[in-house]
């Protein structure tokens, strides 16, 4: 399993319930979340991270706009973690 912040756990959780969010949707809900401002500076290299790592992939929506899915290896990480967190919750 990877080695992920609590932030960037919560960035792929958001990616998941999206689907193909942009950036700013994704700075939207995390910082509905945690009920203060995500700046850009904070996101987009956590983003980047997670693309190196594997666990999102990157597409162009237009010039301007990214949006950001998971890959089948996210996928897996986030089934592992809800798996790792039951043991403790359920």
């Amino acid at each position: 399993m990877h080695e992920l912040t609590g932030f960037q756990r919560d960035i792929l959780y958001v990616i998941a319930g999206h689907g193909e969010p942009h950036g700013l949707a994704i700075q939207e809900d995390l910082e509905n979340y945690y009920d203060t401002e995500v700046h850009h500076g904070r996101l987009y290299p956590n983003l980047d991270a997670l693309v190196d790592e594997g666990l999102v992939e990157k597409g162009k929506r237009d010039e301007r706009t990214n949006y950001y899915t998971l890959t089948a290896h996210g996928e897996k990480h986030i089934e592992e973690r809800r798996a790792w967190e039951a043991r403790f919750i359920d």
